[in-house]
């Protein structure tokens, strides 16, 4: 796809915004984040919008079932007290740095989906400890951003056949 670049005499830039939208956009985890009106995410302006307002207590808890984490295991996650999380009504928004959390956490699972095949092959290499994390499981990592990082190298290596 080629676009015209056109300039204005103020070395302004017009060209069509449909080149910034929705190129390079992974919303294929949207689907772990029920509750939500995905239709009206083009960008990721959109999804940083989301993150900035929160997400419902209802769709954290839909995202743990669909991904078979307990509860105080997403509570781990997102540090987050357990207790604190279970006093939040359904429909009561939880704080931005969680929601970031809930949301990595979506990409990361249907990151892993799509390496795996399958989201339950998937969870089971989650849940199972590997040398490459020094014999401690994937899952145990996500507690930190570098954890995270180092699980999605690790499906980026799995992914082009390249094992440890």
């Amino acid at each position: 796809m080629s676009y015209k670049v056109k300039h204005t005499e103020h070395n302004q830039v017009n060209e069509p915004m449909v080149a910034y939208m929705a190129q390079g956009i992974d919303n294929s985890f949207y689907s772990l984040l029920s509750g939500i009106n995905t239709a009206r995410f083009t960008s990721d302006f959109d999804l940083l919008s989301l993150t900035r307002q929160g997400l419902p207590k209802k769709v954290l808890t839909g995202l743990a079932k669909k991904v078979s984490v307990t509860l105080q295991e997403l509570a781990n996650i997102m540090h987050i007290n357990e207790r604190t999380l279970q006093r939040y009504d359904d429909e009561a928004l939880v704080k931005t740095e969680y929601a970031e959390k809930a949301i990595e956490l979506a990409r990361l699972y249907s990151r892993g989906e799509e390496v795996f095949g399958t989201m339950d092959k998937f969870i089971r290499w989650m849940k199972t400890p590997s040398h490459v994390f020094r014999n401690e499981t994937p899952f145990s990592l996500l507690d930190t951003s570098v954890g995270f990082d180092m699980v999605l190298r690790e499906l980026g290596r799995i992914e082009h056949g390249i094992f440890a």
